[in-house]
Parts: C-alpha cells; structure tokens; sequence
C-alpha cells in the first residue's frame, strides 16, 4: 500500500468501525478521514512509504510539520487522536506490529477562557424576573445570592436557611469535599434575602417545617436542572443573546471582582477553589477585558 488511492478501502473499514462500534457522528469520521488522508500524503512525499510501514518518527516529523504551517494546538490534538484510534485499530487487527503513536503524548490545549457577562447583563439579568410573584421574587434573590456569592449551582439550591446568616451578612457554604468556607453577600444580596425570607418563602412551603432555603415543587429543595431552565426563561426576558448558564454568574462574580481590584487569592478564598492555579483563569479574562476596552476606547488602541 503506498498510495492514497492503495490505503483507501482500510481507511474506509476504519472510519464504518468507528460508527458500529463507538457511534462516532458524521462529522467526526469526516474530520478523521481527512486527518488521515493528509497524513498519508505527508508520508508518501516525505518518507516514501505507507500508512502500515511508518514508525514514531514520522509521526513526529508529520506533528512538527502542522505546527510549522501554523496549524493550532486544537486541530493537532484532533489529528493526532485520529492517529492514535486508527493504528490502535491496525494493532487490533493485526496489520501492525507496534503501535507508532503509542509513546507520543498529546499536545497541551490552552485552557479555554470562561464564558462571562458584562456588568450591564447582569443587571439587566437581575432585573428581568417579576418580583410581584412568589415565584418571581424566589428567583431574584436566587441570582441576586449566585452573583453576590459567586456560588456553585448546587451550593445555592442544596442551601438552607441555617446556613444563612442576615446578621452578619455571611452565607455559609459547604462545597466540593464538602469543604467549608464564609462567603460574605453583600448589602444588596442582604437585603433580598431578608425581604424573601420574612415574606416570600413561607408562601412556597407546605405546613410543616422544612430548612430548604429555595424551595421548589411541593417544599422540596429546587433541583440544579429546574434552576438552570429559571435563569435560562429569565435571560430570555432580559433580551440576553448569549448562552447563560448557572456557572456563567459564578464567572461574572470572579472576573468583576478582579476587573475592580480585586486580590487573586482572595477571588481563590470566595470561589472555594483548592489550587490557586485554577483561579488564575480569571485574569486572563480580565486581562482580555482591559485590552478589549483599551482598544475601543484610547486614541492610540
């Protein structure tokens, strides 16, 4: 086998295994077949042999070469798993001696910056549910909390209100590991939570006592898909287009933090992460944020 055309019926049995056996989509063996018909290319002009004759080498040299022409991180990590599946199936079938891309490690992905909101979509966001309603005011104050906070989904619907302290304006909050930190809310969070507590909640509970903070159907504690779906209705009313999850106010708390001046490990100590490398994402989206107002708005950007 030394030419495309020579290789292309076991490309072929390679990319129908992938669908009968692991479900891949159309795109995906789509994406695969052409990472591999380039990299049958590259072996044939610059190493003369096929796709069953070459060893790591060549496989290194063809990596180096995509990211020579300028080719991203991303689109050699793919180019490679499409290499590393298809000799995996050659082993498996017994065409292959040794695996040529076995020992090579995968290229390191820049971690993608999280998605956040602007300080105008946040109010905007906070502003859109009708607090006339019970319903309404129960999710004010939901994302008033989550953006105050910058708690995790499951931290503010797994909430109770023994956990909440008005006094001293502090909510207690047990997290991943069940580690436990004080996250202080804010004067405008404080006052939410008071108003909610004292009128509201007591309209959303069955008789009975329950400690659940943000009930849902019948007095149980709201599921983390039920708030998903409330502050995807209220995004829509607030005319935000961009995709809105929980965690993007988890992301808006952070990075609005850091662009007023915030310390990093402080924002690390409010976030309850364990490893201040994972809170380090967030200057990068401030950083972009400053560079993008920069850019916009000094005669010289």
């Amino acid at each position: 086998m030394d030419t495309i055309a020579d290789q292309q019926p076991l490309i072929t049995r390679w990319l129908d295994m992938l669908w009968a056996e692991r479900g891949a989509s159309e795109h995906t063996r789509a994406a695969y077949g052409r990472d591999l018909r380039a990299f049958t290319t590259f072996c044939e002009e610059q190493c003369g042999n096929g796709l069953l004759s070459i060893g790591r080498v060549q496989v290194q040299q063809y990596l180096a070469s995509k990211h020579q022409s300028g080719s991203s991180a991303r689109s050699t990590a793919r180019a490679l798993a499409a290499l590393r599946s298809f000799y995996r199936y050659c082993l498996r079938q017994g065409l292959i001696q040794e695996d040529p891309v076995a020992l090579i490690e995968n290229p390191k992905l820049p971690k993608p910056l999280p998605k956040s909101l602007s300080e105008a979509d946040v109010e905007a966001l906070l502003e859109a549910p009708d607090t006339e309603t019970a319903i309404g005011m129960r999710d004010r104050t939901m994302l008033e909390l989550l953006y105050a906070c910058g708690l995790r989904v499951t931290e503010l619907v797994e909430l109770t209100v023994s956990q909440v302290n008005l006094r001293q304006g502090v909510v207690r909050v047990f997290g991943k590991g069940s580690k436990e930190r004080l996250v202080p809310m804010g004067e405008a969070a404080q006052e939410w939570m008071l108003r909610y507590l004292h009128s509201t909640r007591p309209q959303l509970l069955p008789p009975g006592n329950s400690d659940t903070c943000f009930p849902g159907r019948a007095g149980r504690p709201m599921t983390r898909q039920t708030f998903w779906y409330r502050i995807k209705h209220w995004s829509k009313v607030a005319g935000i287009e961009k995709p809105l999850s929980p965690h993007t106010l988890r992301h808006a708390f952070a990075t609005h933090l850091l662009n007023h001046g915030a310390d990093l490990r402080v924002v690390q100590l409010l976030l309850g992460h364990s490893d201040l490398s994972t809170t380090q994402i967030y200057t990068q989206v401030a950083k972009a944020r400053l560079q993008a107002l920069h850019r916009d708005h000094h005669p010289r950007g």
